[in-house]
Order: C-alpha cells, then sequence, then structure tokens
C-alpha cells in the first residue's frame, strides 16, 4: 500500500510543473507541557551525505503539531540507531519522555529501506518500530509516515503530516502586471508544484475527497467559472460559468455532488450540483447574500455565510438523500455582527470561521454541541480557515508587512506557526485530505 501511494505521489509531481517557491515556515508559539522527544540522526553507512535528513524532517514535523518538544542534536549525549543500543539513564538525566532510533539503508536496486523505532524512555519499552522500502525522491514522504506513526502512537490521533495544502500565490513584475498560480505543497511547505498559473484572477481552491482534483474559480474568459482539474493528468472540466457569480465550490464528502454560489437566478444564493448529471439544486431562497457553503462529514446538511439577519453570519440547512433542502435555515453563530467562510473539522464537532471583534478579522471556533465559542489568533486580517485532515490545526491566511502569508494554529489556539514566500502573496489555503 506504502509503495502504491509513493507511486501515486511520484507521478502527480511529474504532472505538475516544477517548483517556483518555497514556502518557509516559522514556530511564532510553542504548546506548553509539549512533550519531549528526541529523534537521533538516522544511521547511514554511505561514503557521501545521508540521501536525506529524516530525523530533521520527523523532529520538525512533530514540533509544529504542538504536541512535541523536540531535543537539538547538540544537546544529545549519543547517537544510537537500534534500541538495543539505547541507554535510557542518559536519556532520562536529559528529561526525554521519547526516543527515536532509526537507520537507511541502501539496497542493490537502488531503492533504501527506512527502519525506525520509538521507545517510551522512563517505561523503558518499544512503543513502535517499523521497516519501510522508499525511494530517493519518496525519503520526505517517508519521513512523513513516520511522523504519522510517532503521533498516533503517541497521542492517539491520526497524523496529517503525511498531507498537502493548496494555495494560491500572487506575484508582480516590474510592469506590474500580476501572475496568478494555484500551487500544491507537502504540509510542511516542501515541494511546492505549480498546477495552474494565469494573469486573471484564481480562488477558492477546494480538494476531492479523493486528493487527486481540485476545484477553483479561475476568471481565464474574462467572467469567473468554476473548473476542476485533476492534478495527475491536468485535466480540467468546467462545472459552472453563468452569468453572474459563480464562486466558492466545495465538494460533498463522497465527492459526488458540490455546493457552489451562483446569482444566475438573482442574487447570490447557493447551489448544489450533481456532478455527474449536472443538474443543478437550488437550496437557498432569499434576498439576502448566501455564499461559502461547507458541508457537514455526513453530507446531509451544509453551513453556510447569509447577511440575511442584517450583518454576515453563518447558518445551516439540512438536506435531503437528493441534495435538496428539507427545512428553513438555521443560525448558528451569535458572538458579534460578523462571522463568516464556515470549515467544519472533519469529526463535525466545530465550525472555523472568520470573525471580527474590535475591528480585527481574526480566526474563531465554534463548538456545535455546547456552543462554547473561542477566538484563536490576535491578527489584523485572518480570513480563509480550513481545517487539518485529523481535525488537530487550521491554516488560514493572514498578513504581514502588507504581504499575504499563511499561517496555522492548533483547535485550542495553543500552538501558532507562520507560512511565508520569499516574494509574492500567498493566500486562500486548503488542507487537502488524508491519502
Amino acid at each position: 500500500m506504502k509503495k502504491h501511494l509513493s507511486f501515486i505521489l511520484g507521478l502527480i509531481f511529474l504532472a505538475v510543473s516544477q517548483a517556483h517557491a518555497v514556502l518557509t515556515i516559522e514556530i511564532t508559539q510553542g504548546m506548553e507541557g509539549a512533550a519531549p522527544i528526541a529523534i537521533v540522526p538516522f544511521a547511514w553507512a554511505g561514503k557521501d551525505a545521508p540521501p536525506e535528513y529524516m530525523n530533521k524532517i520527523i523532529a520538525a514535523d512533530l514540533q509544529r503539531s504542538g504536541f512535541f518538544k523536540a531535543l537539538p542534536e547538540e544537546d544529545m549525549i549519543a547517537m544510537p540507531s537500534e534500541a538495543g543500543k539505547v541507554n535510557l539513564a542518559d536519556w532520562r538525566a536529559l528529561k526525554v519522555d521519547y526516543i527515536v532510533v532509526g537507520k537507511i539503508i541502501s539496497q542493490p536496486d537502488g531503492a533504501f529501506q527506512v527502519q525506525f523505532q520509538l521507545l517510551d524512555v522512563y517505561k523503558g519499552k518499544q512503543l513502535a518500530g517499523y521497516s519501510i522500502r522508499s525511494r530517493r525522491p519518496n525519503l520526505r514522504t517517508t519521513a512523513h509516515q513516520i511522523s504519522d506513526i510517532i503521533y498516533k502512537t503517541i497521542t492517539g490521533v491520526q497524523g496529517a503530516f503525511d498531507t498537502h495544502i493548496a494555495y494560491i500565490t500572487v506575484t508582480e513584475n516590474r510592469k506590474g502586471t500580476k501572475l496568478y498560480r494555484l500551487a500544491i505543497a507537502d504540509s510542511d511547505g516542501a515541494n511546492e508544484q505549480i498546477v495552474y498559473e494565469s494573469t486573471r484572477p484564481l480562488m477558492s481552491p477546494s480538494w476531492a475527497p479523493d486528493g487527486r482534483r481540485l476545484a477553483y474559480v479561475t476568471f481565464f474568459s474574462g467572467r469567473p467559472e468554476i473548473q476542476v482539474q485533476n492534478i495527475l493528468t491536468r485535466e480540467t472540466q468546467k462545472i459552472s460559468g453563468f452569468k453572474g457569480i459563480n464562486g466558492a465550490p466545495a465538494w460533498s464528502p463522497d465527492g459526488r455532488r458540490m455546493a457552489l454560489t451562483l446569482s444566475k437566478d438573482g442574487n447570490p444564493e447557493i447551489y448544489v450540483v450533481d456532478l455527474k448529471s449536472k443538474k443543478f439544486t437550488r437550496i437557498t431562497r432569499h434576498y439576502a447574500i448566501d455564499t461559502e457553503a461547507a458541508w457537514m462529514p455526513d453530507g446531509n446538511a451544509l453551513i453556510f455565510t447569509s447577511d440575511r439577519g442584517g450583518s454576515p453570519q453563518l447558518y445551516r440547512v439540512e438536506l435531503n438523500s437528493q441534495g435538496a433542502a428539507t427545512g428553513r435555515p438555521r443560525r448558528l453563530t451569535f458572538d458579534g455582527n460578523y462571522n463568516s467562510r464556515a470549515s467544519i473539522s472533519p469529526d463535525g464537532r466545530r465550525v472555523a470561521m472568520v470573525h471580527r471583534e474590535k475591528g480585527k478579522f481574526q480566526i474563531a471556533v465554534l463548538e456545535l454541541k455546547t456552543g462554547r465559542f473561542q477566538i484563536l489568533t490576535d491578527s489584523r486580517l485572518d480570513e480563509s480557515p480550513s481545517f487539518s485532515p485529523n481535525g488537530s490545526m487550521i491554516i488560514y491566511a493572514t498578513e504581514d508587512n502588507y504581504r499575504g502569508i499563511l499561517a496555522a494554529v492548533s483547535v485550542d489556539g495553543r500552538a501558532h506557526q507562520r507560512l511565508s514566500l520569499q516574494m509574492g502573496d500567498v493566500r486562500e489555503p486548503a488542507w487537502s485530505p488524508f491519502k
């Protein structure tokens, strides 16, 4: 299975353009009480440098999650490569809770066997141990897979390091012409690949549940259209190009339908289109603006933004099996006079949104069952929240020195990080589903 995933990922990267930039990640606030963990450099028998510094990738992954604090290499008192060579007393003296050791073994056919073991330092036992076959181009992916195993073994929650993010970048040349690019990258910002580029605006990328297609809004024809692109084959398909607004595409959890905002019948309303039959079903009917629909994980309801109450707020509407509304929308948000752009956690328990507080646009989370409302960020202009597929983090767009960057925050607001390009703006992130 892992071999198959690596093969598919390799095909995807061959199918898209070469990298144009790198997203640099800076951890701006860690989490108090993070578990100390040591990721020892993996042993390598080759004469040259190892094909990939697995320990650095794994340590960076775990540190970004906020749940772990990685021990710096210079503070390590030994470099064991297997469990039998670990002196647990030494690591207890360093107050390390967990240690990861491993090695990279070159194979005759040019592949690599990556072995690792995760040990609980205080209990003195092995928690996990795997041997993963990999190729040189896929060693970063293998490192992310190891991070996922470690994260799940210790926290009980599936890791989301071996996933991707999509986003829009905007650069401007000396003549003032802007170039818009739809890009994808690993969850740590590495391996940026350009999927689509245009001199006209691109907006609202949305992942299909299969992780192989992206829907987005393009102005290539001079007016907004919703397009789906297969990132493997680069094949594109126009979903809607009506007069007026065609915006905010959102895939249903089963990938068979798409919610979108259209103004073809007057003011902006929420519609659902069956992607096979191309039948459009109108969901909302109101003189106000209804937009930015997001699906509940069971596919039986939508949460969307509407100003029908006088200011933008989030509403929920139930759907039947054919995708039609079964009742009147119900208002969900009452904190403040501005809440928009819903993103729903994979378990359906939380809704992230853009919330206006004292003139600032910030990311907030509403727990649907309890009604608990929490503001997670303290920036001036935050937008476009998107949950990680395991629900532990939220990526969003913000501004730094009048330039668009991405940032991420844990769902409890305790861990923060920033992702920025060396040049240009980056905006509208969307976190991919699990592979």
